[in-house]
């Protein structure tokens, strides 16, 4: 009996730059170049095994709903998409940074109702009742640094790596809401149907993972 066919949706962007070498080491290598393809879809050295490279913030729709069986997505997108649908059996500790809350410098608390931009609604909406605060919700997709100085919004909720955006635009970290780094996630319905190859593949990844990649 030939093994299962696993579809393994993966991140495309800097993070697929620190998965690869951690897939190299548990035995999958795409059979090309992936940086310089415009395919999606991508074979492997191992028959029953493909990669798929999309936008982060589609890879939890992908394995939820079974398209992939398998994915690699940041605790962030995971958090904000939420994660009823799926497992996350594994941490690959990698592209770590942290999801914080940020404001002007020197910003003195208020008690009108907190503005805050994020694209990370829900993720906001949940941190700010559990802190028992009323908050308005502004969406943004990218440039929230600029938001607080042009009056926009009175605080940010993003992704802080080194902070030095947030300096150079006159704010500073407050509260971290998580320790961000890319998880292993398994659609449901595959971990029961492909469990043998499934387990196989998340013990390769975890040993990776352990020995450093």
């Amino acid at each position: 009996m030939s093994a299962a066919n696993i579809v393994i949706a993966l991140t495309k962007g800097r993070i697929l730059e620190e998965t690869l070498p951690l897939f190299a080491a548990a035995g999958i290598e795409p059979a090309e170049d992936i940086f310089k393809s415009r395919k999606l879809l991508f074979d492997t050295n191992l028959d029953n095994v493909k990669l798929m490279v999309i936008r982060g913030s589609d890879v939890p729709t992908y394995v939820e709903f079974g398209s992939a069986d398998m994915g690699v997505a940041g605790k962030d997108l995971i958090l904000e998409y939420g994660d009823e649908g799926f497992y996350e059996p594994l941490d690959l500790k990698i592209a770590t940074c942290r999801l914080m809350t940020a404001e002007p410098v020197n910003r003195q608390p208020s008690l009108d109702r907190l503005k805050v931009a994020t694209k990370f609604t829900n993720i906001a909406k949940r941190y700010f009742a559990e802190q028992g605060k009323q908050i308005e919700l502004i969406k943004l997709n990218g440039a929230l640094e600029l938001a607080p100085s042009l009056g926009l919004a009175d605080a940010i909720v993003d992704i802080v790596d080194t902070g030095r955006t947030l300096k150079a635009n006159g704010l500073e970290p407050r509260d971290l809401i998580a320790d961000v780094s890319s998880r292993v996630i398994v659609n449901k319905a595959a971990m029961k149907i492909k469990h043998a190859v499934i387990r196989d593949i998340l013990g390769k990844l975890r040993q990776a993972v352990e020995a450093g990649g």
